[in-house]
C-alpha cells in the first residue's frame, strides 16, 4: 500500500514524508497522465523521497490503464532506471 495521494484538485500527486510534501504535477490527457514537475522539499532530497513518489504514482497510473509522459527529467530518468515501469510510457 502506497502512501502517495492524487490530490485531483491540484492536478498532483503527493507525499508526505517528515511532514513535508513532495509532488509531482501532472496533466490528464485522455488516457496519458503528461507529468511536468516533480519536486521534493530539500530536506527530504537525498532520502529516497522522490523514488518512493515516483513509484506510487506508477503503480496508481498502472493500476487506473494510464500511460505516462514524462516531460520531467527526474521522472523520465527514474523510468529509465525502472525497467519495470517502461511499458507505462506513451
Amino acid at each position: 500500500m502506497s502512501d502517495v495521494v492524487d490530490n485531483r484538485e491540484r492536478s498532483r500527486f503527493e507525499l508526505v514524508e517528515q511532514g513535508l510534501v513532495a509532488f509531482a504535477d501532472y496533466r490528464l490527457s485522455g488516457d496519458r497522465l503528461i507529468i511536468p514537475h516533480v519536486e521534493a522539499p530539500p530536506a527530504l532530497r537525498g532520502t529516497g523521497t522522490a523514488g518512493r513518489l515516483m513509484t506510487g504514482l506508477l503503480d496508481q497510473a498502472r493500476a487506473r490503464g494510464l500511460k505516462i509522459v514524462p516531460q520531467c527529467p527526474y521522472a523520465a530518468a527514474f523510468i529509465r532506471r525502472h525497467p519495470e515501469y517502461q511499458d507505462l510510457v506513451a
